[in-house]
């Protein structure tokens, strides 16, 4: 029962010699990647499925819940904070840095160089003075006569000490390089020499087995997720497919084969009918109306008429040119003067 492909199809060649690794392995790796793929394969689906809900989640609930929030967010915090700061903040902070820069920096400047400045210098002319004859002399003066024959004296005594020194350590040193020889070879006898045995004999067989199968372990592990996601993903398939044989196709079916044709039938025989009635008792109705309106406009200018009589006929108005209007006025008034 082989569970790894080979890369080029070929057989595989036998070892040339016992590997006790490879046996440990071949022990090893058949029963840990069963059990394996029997614990990953419901943990693979389970995740699978929390993949898709999550998926479904995130397009449906999430993402607009967080476009909602990011377009609130900014109508409450961060337009009014940027208008905050554009107009209140900025110009505030404007006014206080020209009111200060008159206020403080421009007479501090004036102080500096019309004031401090000379001063300054003849007080430094001053201190330097005091500090050579009250300090640099007197200190040059003490190191020459005082501290340079006491540091010469000190300087013999630490010599003559240092040699004392150097003759203990060297006498203590022999004493512990002695000691530490002695030490040293019952510390490789007692200590190094059993645990250097205890690590080749016993830790390291223990250890290599223990990495093979923990390497073991995690190549079942990472097979049997492989494994469990072609699984999965056949099994969401088979519920797709499932799902489109039960559902899907047979809603599309009847829709298209029963509820179109109906729908047709309905809309042909009892609607488009009902839209055509409703249409033509319209017009009926307006055309009614319309009529009657006509009918009561008649009776109301011939009930005005009959008590009023005749309403008065506004004059014509002459629409032609100014000119025009005058100078047949001034004809035809011309001509009956003419014909008198």
């Amino acid at each position: 029962m082989e569970l790894e492909k080979r890369p080029d199809g070929r057989p595989q060649e036998p070892p040339r010699r016992s590997d006790p690794e490879g046996c440990v392995a071949a022990a090893v790796r058949v029963p840990v990647r069963i059990v394996a793929l029997v614990l990953v394969v419901p943990v693979r689906m389970a995740w699978d499925g929390l993949v898709v809900a999550g998926r479904f989640l995130r397009d449906t609930v999430f993402r607009p819940a967080g476009r909602a929030l990011a377009w609130l967010g900014r109508v409450l915090f961060v337009w009014p904070l940027v208008g905050i700061w554009r107009y209140a903040v900025v110009p505030v902070a404007r006014g206080v840095a020209l009111l200060g820069h008159v206020l403080l920096v421009v007479p501090a400047v004036w102080l500096y160089r019309t004031v401090l400045t000379p001063a300054g210098r003849g007080l430094y002319a001053a201190l330097a003075w005091l500090g050579r004859y009250l300090v640099v002399v007197p200190a040059a003066w003490l190191y020459a006569w005082l501290l340079t024959p006491v540091g010469h004296a000190l300087a013999w005594c630490g010599r003559g000490l240092a040699w004392c020194l150097g003759m203990i350590v060297t006498g203590v040193g022999a004493v512990l390089t002695g000691v530490g020889a002695v030490l040293y070879w019952i510390t490789r006898v007692l200590v190094v020499l059993p645990a250097l045995v205890l690590w080749r004999w016993v830790l390291t067989p223990v250890g290599r087995v223990l990495a093979v199968i923990g390497r073991e372990v995690l190549d079942a592990l990472g097979h049997a997720w492989r494994i469990a996601g072609h699984v999965s993903r056949a099994f969401g398939r088979f519920l797709g497919t499932l799902w489109r044989w039960t559902v899907a196709e047979p809603a599309r079916w009847a829709y298209r084969s029963v509820l179109t044709p109906v729908g047709h039938a309905v809309r042909d025989t009892v609607l488009r009918p009902l839209a055509d009635a409703g249409r033509a008792a319209g017009r009926v109705t307006r055309q009614a109306l319309a009529a009657a309106r006509l009918t009561v406009r008649q009776a109301r200018a011939d009930v005005r008429r009959a008590l009023f009589g005749e309403p008065a006929k506004p004059p014509p108005v002459d629409r032609r040119e100014p000119s025009v209007a005058e100078a047949r006025t001034l004809g035809s008034s011309t001509t009956a003067l003419t014909k008198d």
